[in-house]
């Protein structure tokens, strides 16, 4: 089997699997179930019909449409569904086969995912998410011992910065939510990179922090997106932050 059907193939799966993230991004802060009732649309209630689900194309057959009702679906549905088929074709490009860490890593990845949408529409993350993308970061490689252990220490490390940034500026700083993701960090990409990380989330979350804070006095940004796109960054560039580390501290 070529590489290009290999691709086409893992596209295909993961965007369908982006649209069972969309069932989860929606259901789970509600307290639904992400089995039954089958989707169905929020205004009128009818339900989906299975060729009207198609990852991302069901989207443009419907022109962004309920097909009974027509009221608009958010662009966010096949956007997801993309993002979603994306990352299995990057994560096997970067691994080269198709075995239990892959699907792990993809697993953790698409998790991820869903937790930084979800922080993006509520500024919190449901703990069963965070949780499992969290247990799953544990087996993402044989030293399962190795992996709590680094967990351990990112969480307390960040926890440590929260103790601090919240004396500093007399309000909480950081949530319990972020706290888990940066110990999947640790369990996923190992102490030093996962320390990399967090640096460039905080440099990458400085300018929308400001954006928001002047243009709509907004005080509270959600960190995990930018927590879960640095470890990506990160976990793909491994060799060249392993380098940059060794050049900085030996």
């Amino acid at each position: 089997m070529s590489n290009l059907i290999i691709y086409l193939f893992l596209f295909i799966i993961g965007s369908a699997i982006g649209s069972f993230l969309n069932v989860v991004i929606y259901r789970v802060p509600l307290g639904k179930s992400i089995i039954s009732p089958p989707s169905s649309c929020p205004n009128c209630g009818k339900r989906i019909k299975p060729y009207h689900n198609i990852p991302i194309l069901g989207w443009f057959i419907l022109k962004g449409k309920c097909f009974y009702c027509k009221e608009p679906i958010s662009k966010r549905y096949p956007i997801i569904e993309f993002l979603s088929g994306i990352l299995a074709v990057i994560i096997y490009y970067k691994l080269q086969t198709i075995d239990i860490f892959y699907i792990i890593d993809f697993a953790i990845f698409a998790t991820l995912l869903a937790l930084s949408v979800i922080d993006l529409d509520y500024k919190a993350v449901p703990d069963s998410l965070n949780l499992l993308a969290l247990t799953l970061a544990f087996f993402s490689s044989p030293h399962i011992i190795e992996n709590i252990k680094n967990a351990l220490l990112m969480i307390g490390i960040v926890s440590l910065i929260r103790f601090y940034i919240s004396y500093i500026l007399k309000k909480e700083a950081l949530g319990e939510g972020d706290i888990i993701v940066a110990g999947t960090m640790g369990a996923l990409i190992g102490l030093k990179l996962s320390l990399i990380a967090l640096f460039i989330a905080s440099f990458i979350a400085i300018f929308p922090s400001l954006y928001i804070r002047f243009k709509h006095k907004d005080f509270e940004l959600p960190f995990v997106p930018f927590l879960a796109l640095a470890t990506f960054i990160v976990w793909y560039f491994d060799s060249f932050f392993n380098i940059v580390w060794r050049n900085i501290y030996g």
